[in-house]
């Protein structure tokens, strides 16, 4: 019999997140109790939010079910290396849709892994090699979850950094926040060392390390590191205009593909949604991006972003028509 009532609250749990009904009697000799303590122990889960119905019967029978919130999860060894590896190859590969959540979640997960399932779920990543597509710019996943939780914390990061025409320097920064186009991840972060906000590419980030340090946090000049970065990216000259985008797909299909340049977009069926965003991007740039969605869409406004897709259209038309002589 388990006398420890943690320990048993903690066995208990994580019979029941296995998705299946337990007879009050299997319960209870799985525990080494007697019924009127396995009766107690759920009430006990079920005051920590655990949503645990049961179901009268001859044994009676128990099945812990969806609830109002997200209660605190018990992983087996198994299943922790299986999400940890899953979100490392996510969000080292910067897959298109997999945005900073991810990140958030393999570095609170890592944060409290035991060093012998640290090992293999690194031991596994090193034994796989993954198929990639777009440029290639893969990011360590280590690079990813240090920086997350520098941000979340609020420490100062230290790291060293190579630009694009290969200069290498020592950086300290007060990062802001992770943002994911799809196809890279950038750090947004106030460098003290050149005393203004810098936009630093993850996959060109190594040794990152976070000082402990603490700060304060600064006022972003942007108001969101997603437009600030949008803005550094595609400049600050051009003259901006109103974006009107209705697509035949769900809100949060598009808004995954599409990252968080533009803003949400918001649902107006189950099938579809519209987005607003007012951009200075480049009308040609964002056409081929719009297109490369793979979701039907309408562009409602602004009409020189329609005349763009028509371009774009012709030019891909033309690319796949047969030549003279060659059918």
């Amino acid at each position: 019999m388990t006398t420890d009532t943690p320990a048993r609250l903690l066995h208990l749990l994580s019979l029941l997140q296995t998705p299946r009904e337990w007879p009050g009697g299997e319960l209870a000799g799985r525990l080494g109790v007697s019924r009127r303590t396995l009766r107690r122990d759920i009430d006990r889960l079920r005051e920590l939010g655990y949503p645990v119905r049961a179901t009268r019967g001859a044994d009676g029978g128990y099945r812990l079910v969806a609830g109002k919130a997200m209660p605190p999860l018990v992983l087996d060894d198994e299943e922790a290396v299986a999400i940890a590896v899953g979100l490392r190859a996510g969000a080292g590969h910067a897959v298109e849709g997999v945005e900073e959540a991810s990140v958030r979640a393999l570095a609170k997960l890592e944060q409290v892994l035991p060093a012998r399932l640290r090992h293999r779920v690194s031991t596994l990543q090193a034994a796989t090699v993954p198929l990639t597509s777009g440029d290639g710019a893969l990011v360590a996943p280590e690079t990813l979850t240090v920086m997350a939780s520098a941000v979340a914390g609020t420490e100062r990061l230290r790291f060293a950094y190579r630009a694009a025409d290969g200069t290498e320097s020592r950086r300290l920064t007060e990062p802001y926040q992770l943002v994911s186009t799809g196809r890279r991840w950038y750090l947004v972060a106030y460098d003290l060392g050149r005393e203004d906000w810098r936009i630093f590419r993850v996959d060109r980030v190594t040794e990152p390390f976070a000082t402990g340090a603490r700060f304060d946090s600064r006022e972003m000049p942007e108001g969101s590191a997603a437009e600030f970065l949008r803005r550094s990216m595609y400049g600050r000259g051009r003259e901006a205009y109103d974006l009107v985008v209705v697509f035949a797909a769900p809100a949060d299909v598009v808004g995954r593909k599409l990252g968080s340049f533009l803003g949400t977009p918001e649902p107006l069926t189950e099938t579809s949604c519209r987005l607003r965003a007012t951009t200075d991007a480049p009308l040609n740039w964002l056409a081929f991006r719009l297109a490369d969605l793979g979701h039907p869409f309408t562009v409602e406004e602004p009409r020189q972003l329609a005349t763009a897709m028509r371009t774009l259209a012709e030019r891909l038309t033309g690319a796949t028509a047969p030549s003279a002589g060659h059918p």
